[in-house]
Parts: structure tokens; C-alpha cells; sequence
């Protein structure tokens, strides 16, 4: 025994620490390693960082001004001067898809923190008050998702005034919902554990529970929906601007591009297939890195 804990003192010197007793895995590095082993999910976040250091450069990458109007040149196929071609107009369909990024991409984090805040906000207030509070609060919840979401959007974007900022806070206040539900359901089961009747019993205020002890233990159902609701943002941008109801001239987004080469489908295809690329992408990447989230923040799930 006395020769066993002389090789245990002489290996722990050696390596700086307990050879026999490793270091315990953080909850962080636990989750970036088996959100790792998800290969579609590392190949979206690629993806993802891709798609910012585009629009985070957008100045330095971008080769010509994204309104620039060019007539001579209009409808020229892609080129070395022109690398994505030119649309109708004769503005550079490159430089407006890097521009535009900046655009989508914003409406698309913008939009979802907003859902995210409010659906957050009403879910755990309704779980954690219950009673008449949670009546009335999920009573209005239902009767905003008893309206066809987009037909909401369309009539809430028509009535305003056309803007970036209100683009996205109409895609934000229209999407919470079902956030909110998912939410009230997670709380309803954690606000009877036992630390939270411990930190009620050691008199700790209710917004103190709510958002230290309560929200974070249920975060992650929220973390991924909210990266889920990136690409539907984007999506929901896009298809306001594709109906002329989105971000307004001369700022290029990816959906108004497309609506700009709507009519120009057989004669210069290269105008909506650039962007519509770029949407797909993106849209597919935040999907894969949800499902990437999921699979690493679930308990339940075996390494």
C-alpha cells in the first residue's frame, strides 16, 4: 500500500495534478463535444460563419455600390466584371447579395430575439402565477395563433409604414406563440422541484425565482427554437420582399432581389438563383444547427 501511494504522489507531481482522479467535464465542453459529433450541424455552423464574415465585410467584398444603375449593362450574364451577372436595372446582382445579407440576416437574428423575449416573458409568467393570470395570458396567446400567421404578417406589414425596423419587429410580435406554450409547459413542471421551494422558503422574491433559478433549467428547448426561428425570420423577410411588402429601395435584401427577377425567370435566370442559394443555405444551415442543439443539450440522450 505504502509503495501504491508513493507512484500515486510521484504521478500526480509529475503531471500537475491527481493522475488518478480526472477533471470533471464542464457543462459547456460537454455540450460543444457532442454538438460536434453532429457532422450536418458542424457543416451549418461552416455555413453560418461564412454567411456573417460576408455581411460583416460586406464593404471590403462587395466590388461595385449595391445601387449603382448601369442601363447599357442590364440583364449581362455573369462575368468577371460582374461576377453574379446584373439585373434589370443594371445593377451588380453580386454586390447586392452581400449587401443584402447584412439585411436578411439582421431582420433574421432581430426578428427572432423579439419572439424569443416575448414568448419567454408570457410563458413563464402564465406557468409560474397560474390561476387567472395564466387564463388570460394563454386565452390571448390562442387567439394570436388562431390566425393564419402570414395572412397576420401581410395585413400588420400593409398597415405600416415600409420599413427595416418595423419588418422586424412585425416578424417578432407575430411569431412568439407558440415559444410561449412550449415555454408554460416547461415551467409548469420545475416550478414544483425542490430548489424552487427551497428558494421560496429562503424568501426570495418571484421575479428572483423566475429568471435565477427557474428560466435557466429551461433554456435549452429555447436556445434551440431560437436558432430555428433565425430561418424562419428569413424566410418571412424574404417573402414579404419576393410580394413587395419588405425592406424598402434601394436597401437589397435577399427576398427583394428575388422579387426583382421575378420577371426575368427565362431571360436572366441568375437573378433570383443567386439569392435564392444564399436563402436556402441559410435556412438549412440554422435547421441543422438546431438539430445539432437538440441532440447536445438533451439529457436523455447518450453520448
Amino acid at each position: 500500500m505504502l509503495e501504491l501511494e508513493k507512484k500515486r504522489i510521484l504521478l500526480r507531481d509529475s503531471y500537475g495534478g491527481d493522475a488518478l482522479t480526472p477533471e470533471p467535464e464542464s457543462y459547456g465542453r460537454m455540450v460543444w463535444r457532442r454538438f460536434k459529433k453532429h457532422k450536418l450541424a458542424m457543416a451549418g455552423l461552416y455555413v453560418l460563419i461564412f454567411m456573417y464574415a460576408l455581411a460583416i465585410f460586406a464593404p471590403m467584398i462587395a466590388t461595385q455600390s449595391y445601387e449603382a444603375v448601369d442601363p447599357p449593362n442590364k440583364l449581362k450574364p455573369p462575368s468577371r466584371e460582374h461576377l453574379m451577372g446584373t439585373d434589370h436595372v443594371g445593377r451588380d446582382v453580386f454586390s447586392r447579395v452581400i449587401w443584402g445579407s447584412r439585411i436578411s440576416l439582421s431582420v433574421g437574428f432581430v426578428a427572432a430575439a423579439v419572439a424569443v423575449t416575448l414568448g419567454v416573458l408570457v410563458g413563464a409568467t402564465a406557468a409560474y402565477f397560474g390561476g387567472w393570470v395564466d387564463d388570460i395570458l394563454m386565452r390571448f396567446t390562442e387567439i394570436v395563433m388562431a390566425f393564419p400567421t402570414f395572412f397576420l404578417l401581410l395585413t400588420i406589414v400593409s398597415i405600416l409604414e415600409r420599413s427595416i425596423f418595423n419588418i422586424m419587429l412585425v416578424i417578432g410580435l407575430t411569431s412568439w406563440p407558440s415559444l410561449a406554450r412550449m415555454v408554460r409547459g416547461q415551467i409548469l413542471s420545475l416550478r414544483e422541484q425542490e430548489f424552487t421551494e427551497a428558494a421560496r422558503a429562503l424568501g426570495a422574491s418571484d421575479a428572483r425565482i423566475i429568471f435565477r433559478h427557474i428560466l435557466p433549467n429551461a433554456m435549452a428547448p429555447v436556445i434551440v427554437s431560437a436558432t430555428m426561428r433565425i430561418g424562419g425570420a428569413i424566410l418571412s423577410e424574404s417573402s414579404l420582399s419576393f410580394l413587395g411588402l419588405g425592406v424598402p429601395e434601394p436597401f437589397p435584401s435577399w427576398g427583394s432581389i428575388l422579387n426583382a427577377g421575378r420577371n426575368y425567370l427565362l431571360q436572366a435566370p441568375w437573378i433570383t438563383t443567386f439569392p435564392g442559394i444564399f436563402i436556402f443555405l441559410t435556412v438549412l444551415a440554422f435547421n441543422y444547427v438546431g438539430d445539432g442543439l437538440r441532440d447536445a443539450l438533451d439529457p436523455r440522450l447518450k453520448d
